[in-house]
């Protein structure tokens, strides 16, 4: 079966990479960034000058394992344009990218993936605990496996946020929301900001679904151009641009960036329905976004 017509797994997600990377090594660098709870490796995979970068951040919640499809479907793209010779376009691209670098991270989450998708069974030495929280709370899951909301776990915020969560009755692990006992106590989260810090990013896109918006501010170190970027982008794919609200509105990554770095950053909520959005939207969603996708790297 097609890879982009089957529910995502890390062992899919795997093979998918070789095969990027077997065919398209002459452009890409496959790298891990660290590895989650249980072991398994976080990818990432660079294209162009590595010295200048904007990143893009996928399935940072579980049951959104849509975006990483997404962010792969953007690699083969680029991957095919620059590789056909007689293509002008891939020239353009290449010449954008060696001045300023791409890098993505399909899968920040893999651990939450699979319990998503394959159940409580893949968690290894972890099932037990996964199944107990399952019980206590059927919501459906976009945490790791510790039970940690890794877009609630970034220090940004983080006292408010879990000042909320508090008012929300969320005050241990659980599917969703539960932003951890400290902030960056996750593998998942501090392999994402070790990189941050130890490289140079511009810009960085972390991809959610779902709601088809736009968020780019946090604070007052939001720098004025975000606006601005996020009203070109939302114009090319019918999104709308939007301020966060509630449980959302602090310890996120793209706050953390924006907080840490007064760099532009921002949230795509691609796709619109009840996660996890059925594979049957990817095409639609993909199409959407292609143009805004290959702007980003001009940014």
């Amino acid at each position: 079966m097609n890879f982009y017509q089957q529910d995502l797994t890390y062992k899919s997600y795997i093979q998918k990479l070789d095969d990027i990377k077997s065919k398209y090594s002459n452009i890409i660098n496959l790298f891990s960034i660290g590895k989650s709870v249980l072991d398994r490796e976080i990818y990432a995979i660079s294209i162009g000058n590595v010295s200048n970068t904007t990143l893009m951040v996928g399935a940072t919640h579980a049951q959104e394992w849509i975006t990483s499809l997404v962010l792969l479907k953007f690699i083969e793209d680029i991957c095919y344009y620059i590789n056909n010779k007689d293509c002008a376009y891939g020239t353009d691209i290449s010449k954008r990218l060696n001045n300023k670098g791409l890098i993505i991270i399909p899968m920040l989450n893999p651990d939450g993936v699979e319990i998503a998708v394959n159940g409580p069974s893949s968690a290894g030495y972890l099932k037990d605990d996964i199944i107990k929280l399952m019980k206590k709370d059927n919501r459906s899951w976009q945490a790791n496996a510790h039970g940690v909301d890794l877009n609630h776990n970034f220090n940004a915020g983080y006292d408010i946020s879990k000042k909320n969560e508090i008012l929300n009755g969320i005050t241990s692990p659980c599917p969703r929301q539960y932003g951890g006992e400290t902030y960056h106590s996750e593998p998942e989260v501090m392999s994402l900001v070790n990189f941050c810090q130890n490289n140079f990013i511009s810009m960085a896109f972390s991809f959610h679904s779902q709601g088809e918006e736009i968020f780019y501010e946090y604070g007052d170190k939001t720098p004025l151009v975000s606006k601005y970027i996020a009203n070109i982008l939302a114009n090319m794919c019918f999104y709308e641009v939007s301020k966060q609200k509630g449980l959302a509105s602090h310890a996120g990554f793209k706050d953390w960036f924006i907080e840490t770095y007064e760099r532009p950053a921002f949230t795509i909520e691609i796709g619109k329905g009840e996660n996890p959005l059925p594979l049957i939207q990817l095409d639609d969603i993909y199409y959407r976004l292609r143009k805004a996708l290959f702007t980003i790297i001009s940014l």
